[in-house]
């Protein structure tokens, strides 16, 4: 029997989180999605299945501030573009959706960093 590799094992957490977790227009799904050199972050409305905001460590400002879009501190200068941009479409209150990636690293500074800019989880 073949191991199942890391990826489908994410992907298997991510479709139980996404059971119980749906974006509305009053409270939108923030979805994060890490790979090894980037990380990136959409806030989405499920009802109409569009995307509100989006912000990456590919973004020209994200850039210019960070070097390396691999570490936490990319990771919290994301958080950061993101709940600056929802908050000039009057977005105060998203769901937080991990993608499937522990709480954890670049993932939990990317939602600090988006707190500390006003956003509420």
């Amino acid at each position: 029997m073949a191991k199942e590799s890391r990826n489908d094992m994410r992907l298997k957490r991510h479709q139980r989180v996404r059971k119980n977790l749906f974006g509305t227009p009053e409270k939108p799904r923030m979805c994060v999605y890490r790979s090894l050199k980037n990380i990136s972050v959409q806030i989405i409305d499920d009802v109409t299945g569009t995307t509100l905001v989006s912000a990456s460590t590919l973004d020209k400002d994200v850039k210019a501030q960070a070097a390396y879009g691999g570490n936490k501190a990319a990771a919290k200068l994301v958080g950061e573009a993101a709940a600056k941009k929802a908050l000039d479409k009057g977005i105060g209150e998203v769901a937080f959706d991990r993608g499937g990636f522990l709480y954890h690293g670049r993932v939990k500074e990317l939602a600090d960093g988006a707190r500390e800019a006003g956003l509420k989880f």
